[in-house]
């Protein structure tokens, strides 16, 4: 099984970049034939997302918008329980259809928190994708409308999810054991 070394710790083999590709493709053609004759607002929240946003954003056929928001909400394989939120959205959502990208799902605290704040600025809806989803991690009564992978309680990394900073360029995510 390959592994990779993140400064002091060791991650193995998780998600091929194959299979990232494919289900961003599914994903991508179910938001293509929800939204038809609609023009979402796609709202990326960073930093983990960016490869992930990237990637399904290639593959929307639809007019649309995107923005993005920057928070956090973790220190090294724990989250802090308290969101920052450092850049706030540049868009006028309200009366628009909104999708929200995460690249990741646990807690649901960090989603619960923006999706609070995005529901202030009167949206016509908000939707969530998300490309991995923790549902036993779940400390909320929220789950995503678009999932990638459920996953477990593992800490992952690479395609845009790091550890300390690091990983974040993989094409591939690790877990780590």
């Amino acid at each position: 099984m390959e592994s990779i070394q993140l400064a002091d710790k060791t991650f193995y083999s998780f998600l091929s970049a194959g299979a990232i590709q494919k289900q961003i493709q599914q994903l991508s053609s179910q938001i293509n034939a929800d939204y038809a004759h609609k023009n979402p607002i796609f709202i990326a929240i960073l930093n983990g997302s960016f490869m992930f946003c990237s990637d399904l954003i290639k593959q929307i056929n639809l007019e649309c918008k995107v923005s993005f928001l920057k928070l956090s909400s973790y220190d090294g394989f724990n989250s802090s329980g308290k969101v920052n939120q450092l850049i706030g959205l540049n868009e006028d959502i309200t009366n628009q259809d909104i999708i929200v990208i995460e690249d990741i799902m646990d807690s649901g605290l960090t989603l619960a928190a923006i999706l609070e704040q995005l529901n202030q600025l009167a949206p016509a809806s908000i939707n969530v994708c998300t490309l991995l989803y923790k549902p036993a991690a779940n400390k909320t009564n929220f789950t995503p409308q678009y999932v990638g992978f459920e996953v477990g309680n593992e800490f992952l990394v690479g395609y845009g999810l790091d550890y300390n900073g690091l990983g974040r360029n993989l094409p591939e995510i690790y877990q780590f054991r």
